[in-house]
């Protein structure tokens, strides 16, 4: 049997179904789950000190199913117990395994990729996240070994127990707990679960919410016959956008395919980008909440700066990636983060991704001003932000020293790539790293400069790479 090494990623492990992600690869990973968090717990594996519990949460593709039975299986045989928590949403997931205290949970999904995907995002205990530098090289090294050697099962370990737990209502509840739901009224929206997970949520909001919801694509088809899950690709927003106009709505709300990620329309149709959402929440967060810090990613619109530093707030800029988000957060004591992508992450949901809180919040301020959303959002429309511009090339390395040498006389940022800003713009490269992709954001307080200056940076990085395409 062979295990491939590259669906092992930053964040998570994600691989076509059958041929790289299947049943047999699924139950080394759960043995090697076991034995990692016995090793970080200090547990050992011929006398036990506690019986491990973890929670599995899956999505609706339809290999996810087959795929739990077999985890659930590789996980009690290792001597831990399973709690089912059925179809779940990831931050459902995260939520359910820090909020009941469990010793760990994975999270069956491959989010916004196709049908013919599938994987696991995996957290210890309190939802930490486990990534590339925190323990994922440690469990394929552990799988490879067992590849090699044969698994050899602890007689010692009594096998564990599969308990079923439904956690929906205890998570919408423990969304709407800090909020007026009855005051959120008078309001028409739309949302596009694109026939995936997230759509167990909404009965769930039509039932506690004094509202009027449009629900797209509401029932669960793991071929996604619609639309691909992910709201970030223009194309997929089309029936949502249609149908926000159609009903003239007060806004539409895009999940992706395991609901960690939300992505908003205003009443036009016109979709927010995700660092202006990050704003608004700042704005509405430090009213209730001054002097909290607040994160957000380094490609953000500097408008997200602003916001912060003007309501009181101090504005901590982060690299990309939700595991790195988090556990600056949890170092730091932030409040609340955004990234461009559409992730967010709370404080008060245990630093992990809260796209209901964000929704309600907006729904909120909706509400209680009685403006259009586009109306809300344009005071933070103060720069001219590219979006990510993708560049094709095996030199990446190359790029950014030449970059870096011809702008020197900005302020460089290298936290994720190299970001340099100057008075009245500043722009970010920052290679892929799992595809030859160089990822380029410029920002300017005209749009005129804002786009000399792409047309300056695209015409440096061809001379060294390739032509840029976008997607």
């Amino acid at each position: 049997m062979k295990i491939n090494p590259k669906i092992f990623k930053a964040y998570d492990i994600r691989g076509l179904y059958p041929s790289e992600i299947n049943e047999d690869v699924i139950y080394l990973i759960g043995q090697c789950f076991i034995r990692f968090l016995e090793k970080e717990q200090k547990i050992s594996p011929n006398k036990k000190i506690k019986k491990l519990k973890i929670v599995i949460g899956r999505d609706n593709r339809l290999s996810s199913q087959f795929l739990f039975e077999k985890l659930s299986e590789s996980l009690t045989k290792s001597g831990a117990d399973v709690v089912d928590i059925g179809l779940s949403t990831t931050p459902m997931l995260y939520w359910a395994c820090a909020h009941y205290k469990f010793d760990g949970g994975l999270m069956i999904t491959a989010s916004h990729l196709g049908k013919e995907y599938n994987g696991l995002k995996l957290v210890r205990e309190n939802s930490i996240p486990i990534s590339e530098k925190t323990g994922l090289k440690d469990i394929l090294r552990c799988i490879q070994r067992l590849v090699k050697g044969g698994i050899r099962q602890n007689k010692k370990n009594k096998q564990g127990n599969v308990e079923k737990k439904d956690v929906l209502d205890d998570y919408l509840n423990f969304n709407f707990n800090g909020f007026n739901i009855s005051s959120i009224k008078s309001i028409k929206i739309v949302i596009d679960t694109a026939n995936a997970v997230p759509g167990i949520l909404i009965p769930g909001l039509k039932k506690a919410l004094p509202i009027t919801i449009y629900h797209l694509f509401n029932k669960l088809d793991g071929n996604f016959p619609n639309h691909s899950p992910d709201p970030i690709i223009k194309e997929n927003l089309y029936f949502l956008q249609k149908e926000v106009k159609n009903k003239k709505a007060d806004l539409g709300v895009a999940f992706d395919g395991d609901g960690d990620r939300i992505v908003f329309l205003d009443e036009k149709g016109n979709m927010i980008p995700g660092d202006l959402i990050t704003a608004l929440l700042a704005t509405l967060i430090l009213k209730k909440e001054p002097g909290q810090l607040i994160l957000y990613d380094i490609r953000s619109s500097n408008s997200v700066r602003d916001a912060i530093k003007e309501n009181g707030g101090e504005p901590v800029m982060s690299r990309i990636g939700h595991s790195f988000i988090k556990e600056e957060m949890r170092k730091k004591n932030i409040f609340f983060g955004g990234e461009f992508s559409g992730h967010y992450y709370a404080k008060n949901h245990y630093f992990s991704e809260a796209p209901l809180f964000v929704l309600l919040s907006i729904l909120e301020v909706i509400s209680k001003n009685k403006k259009k959303l586009s109306s809300i959002i344009k005071p933070l429309k103060r720069y001219y932000h590219s979006g990510e511009i993708n560049f094709e090339t095996n030199k990446k390395d190359e790029i950014l020293k030449v970059l870096e040498k011809e702008y020197k006389d900005g302020e460089k940022t290298k936290i994720d790539g190299l970001r340099i800003d100057f008075n009245d713009w500043w722009f970010l490269a920052r290679p892929s790293a799992t595809e030859n992709l160089l990822r380029l954001v410029v920002e300017a307080k005209t749009k005129k400069l804002m786009e000399d200056k792409v047309k300056e940076l695209s015409a440096l990085i061809k001379k060294i790479g390739q032509s840029p395409f976008s997607f």
